[in-house]
Order: C-alpha cells, then sequence, then structure tokens
C-alpha cells in the first residue's frame, strides 16, 4: 500500500526536514505565553495581544513573499526562511541572558516567525509538486500530516517537561535549532534544481502581483469553494481553543494535566486518519472522500459545547477531539494533493502563500471575535455558536469532480 511506498532519497530528506522543524515547533508550542507571563509579568491582555499580532501581522507581512518566490528556486527560499526562523528565536535566549528581553521583542519575533512560517509553507508546496509525480501526491502528504499529529502529540508533553526542568527559554532555543537542522536536510536533497521558467510574465515585481493567488483561486471554480470551507473551518476551531481552556481550566476546575491529555491523546486519530486516506481514496474515489471527510469533520465542534466536570466530561472532550482529528487525518491530504493537482506549477507559491495568508489572517480574527463573543455570552455559549456554524461549512465544498491539470515535467530529478 502507499503507506510502504518508497518515495525515493530526495523526498526522505525533505520528509525529514518537515518531521524535525515540526516536532522543535510543537516542543515549544507554549513557550512564548508562558515567557510573557512568568519572565515578562505580561497580563492576559497582553498574552492575546502577542498571539493575534503574530498570525495577523505576520500574514500581512507574507503577502508579498509569494509572488516574489514564485520564480525563484524553491530549495534556497526554504533554506533561507529556516535560518530567519533560527535567527529570529535566537534573540530570545540571547536577549534574556542579557536581560534585555522584552514584550516588543516577543511580538517582532512572533511576526517574523509567522510570515517565514508561510513562506515557507508556500515554497514547500511547491518543491513537493516538483519531486514527487502526481500519483504520488496524495501518499507524500499522508506522510505529512502522520507527521504533524505525531509532532502534535509528543512535542507538547516533551516540551511540557522541558519547561519544568530548563524553562521555557530553553525550549525556545531548541525550536531554533530545529530549523537549522530543517535547512540541513533540505541542502541534503541534492540534485539540480532548475530555476523556474516565466512564462509571459513581467522580471519586476509589481502591485497586481500581490493578489495573482487570491485572484487564481477565486475564479477557479473548484478550488474557490474548498478554499472558503477550510480557511472558515480553521478558523472555527481555532477560535474555540483559549475559550475551552477558560472553560476547563476555570469553570469547570480540570487540572492542567487533564487538560493537557484530553487534547494530546486524541491526535493519535490524526495517525489513524492520515493511514486510511489513501486506502479509502483507492476504494471510494478522492472527490468522495473529500466530500465525506469534508463534512464529518464539521460535526464534532458542537460536542465540545456540552463538556462538564469529572471523568464523564475528560472523556467526552476526548472523544469529540478524537473524532474531529481523524476526520482531519483523512481530509487534509486529500484536499492537499486535490489543491496542488489544480494549481499550475508556476502558481503554486502564490497560490499557497495567499491560502495560508487569508487562513492565519482568519484565525487571528476570529480568535479575537470569539473572545468579545465570549465575554458577553460566557465561553460556553460562545463554543456552541462555533460548532453551529461550522455544521453549515460542508456547503462550500465542491460539489463536483473536476479533472486535474495535466502533468508536467518535473522540476527536479529523481532518485
Amino acid at each position: 500500500m502507499g503507506a510502504r511506498r518508497s518515495l525515493g532519497r530526495q523526498f526522505g530528506w525533505l520528509w525529514a526536514a518537515y518531521a524535525v522543524s515540526a516536532f522543535g515547533t510543537w516542543l515549544a508550542f507554549d513557550a512564548f505565553p508562558i515567557i510573557a507571563i512568568v519572565v515578562l509579568h505580561a497580563g492576559s491582555t497582553e498574552v492575546s495581544l502577542l498571539a493575534a499580532a503574530g498570525l495577523a501581522v505576520g500574514a500581512m507581512v507574507a503577502v508579498p513573499l509569494g509572488p516574489w518566490m514564485e520564480f525563484r528556486r524553491k530549495r534556497p527560499v526554504m533554506i533561507a526562511m529556516d535560518v530567519v526562523r533560527f535567527a529570529a528565536l535566537m534573540t530570545v535566549p540571547v536577549l534574556f541572558l542579557l536581560d534585555r528581553l522584552t514584550f516588543a521583542q516577543l511580538a517582532v519575533v512572533s511576526v517574523v516567525v509567522s510570515a517565514a512560517d508561510i513562506a515557507f509553507t508556500a515554497a514547500s508546496g511547491a518543491c513537493l509538486k516538483a519531486l514527487v509525480p502526481g500519483d504520488d501526491l496524495l501518499v507524500a502528504n499522508g506522510r505529512f500530516e502522520s507527521t504533524a499529529w505525531t509532532a502534535t502529540m509528543v512535542g507538547p508533553p516533551i516540551g511540557g517537561a522541558a519547561v519544568g526542568l530548563f524553562g521555557p527559554v530553553m525550549t525556545v532555543a531548541a525550536n531554533a535549532v530545529s530549523f537549522l537542522l530543517s535547512a540541513a536536510g533540505i541542502r541534503a536533497i541534492g540534485g539540480e534544481e532548475p530555476r523556474p521558467a516565466r512564462t509571459g510574465t513581467p522580471s519586476r515585481l509589481r502591485a497586481g502581483d500581490l493578489l495573482e493567488g487570491w485572484r487564481y483561486i477565486l475564479t477557479h471554480p473548484a478550488l474557490r469553494p474548498l478554499f472558503f470551507n477550510t480557511v472558515l473551518v480553521s478558523g472555527l476551531i481555532m477560535a474555540t481553543a483559549p475559550l475551552l481552556a477558560v472553560l476547563m481550566l476555570g469553570d469547570l476546575g480540570f487540572a492542567p494535566w487533564q487538560y493537557a491529555l484530553a487534547f494530546a491523546l486524541p491526535c493519535i486519530g490524526g495517525l489513524i486518519g492520515s493511514r486510511l486516506s489513501p486506502r479509502l481514496v483507492a476504494r471510494f474515489g478522492r472527490h468522495r472522500v473529500m466530500l465525506t471527510a469534508g463534512a464529518l469533520r464539521a460535526c464534532w465542534l458542537p460536542g465540545l459545547a456540552f463538556v462538564r466536570p469529572g471523568v464523564a466530561g475528560l472523556v467526552l472532550v476526548m472523544a469529540v477531539e478524537l473524532g474531529l482529528i481523524c476526520c482531519m487525518g483523512v481530509f487534509n491530504p486529500v484536499y492537499a494533493t486535490y489543491r496542488l493537482e489544480r494549481t499550475p506549477a508556476d502558481r503554486v507559491a502564490r497560490t499557497l502563500s495567499a491560502w495560508s495568508v487569508s487562513s492565519k489572517a482568519t484565525v487571528a480574527a476570529l480568535t479575537a471575535l470569539w473572545g468579545l463573543l465570549a465575554g458577553v455570552t460566557g465561553p460556553r455559549i460562545a463554543v456552541a455558536i462555533a460548532g453551529l456554524l461550522s455544521l453549515a461549512t460542508p456547503l462550500l465544498l465542491p460539489r463536483h469532480e473536476q479533472a486535474p491539470l495535466p502533468e508536467q515535467e518535473p522540476a527536479a530529478s529523481h532518485s
């Protein structure tokens, strides 16, 4: 089956680079809020501002990066973004040791890392499309998906233990080093990567080029509904995360370890879903699996509004999260493959960049909006409203199959 298929040495290095940086990111997942609270004595408003600013401002900074990188070799761009993330993150432990760390510094680092994340993700999507034959894209995306959920499940508990032993600043340093290792992995891919050819596109970046990614998405009959669906679903899910923390840790009295367990253990559903995804596609077809998994993943969020104190409430949260994440594990590789297949090679970076910018900006906006809503209605009602809205998101999935673009010659040799 696809889980055992070899995709070559070059893909292996790309996968390894992704794995080490994903683990480093989740290792230091809560490091910035902890540093802001414990080291800089920031309040809840400042901590929320730090999270929202990193996403929103980082997304705005990243807008010109998609057009800028489209006609450049992608691997040097990825290496550069890894080096930028390493350098930015390393300023935190350095300034901490010098007793010069400030809240403004954390905010700047958060913005830089967020923008570099978007650029790296867009470049890596284009790199993957060039390295892997079209028939293997689903298998490759499934492996990335399973790696992401493994890092999500394993990284935070280890990171929490590391914070207790060494402090949050050291986990930031470890995350920074993970990006250097990622850059080394990308460098090891080897082979010649030709510069993408410009086909009737001016050599100088114009103002109109900044919107080219969105223009392509919004005029594409299949990508347009998928874009709105994925951006809205991720925004609603992430908007409820801080509200659930307030509800479970505050109102319902769950211990921090119980809260962490409730969201870490169900990540095994991502492994299950990503392993099942190629098998389900082989049996039922790609479009049917994407529609079904996409619809099912929208049905779980309302259940979180019914959480209660005690073991029963903990089991409820874990069951809901397991179902949600399992559906996401099936859906995400299929949708990522579907998107790559329907995006020309000379538009991948701009399209993925626009997609990521929109997703991060939506998450930031909905998180802030739902924070205000919870202040009026309470966190439980706000979570319920997000859940009810999520039930309508399957209407935005593409209803009809559309043939993928004709295969183009790969831009890099296979090993």
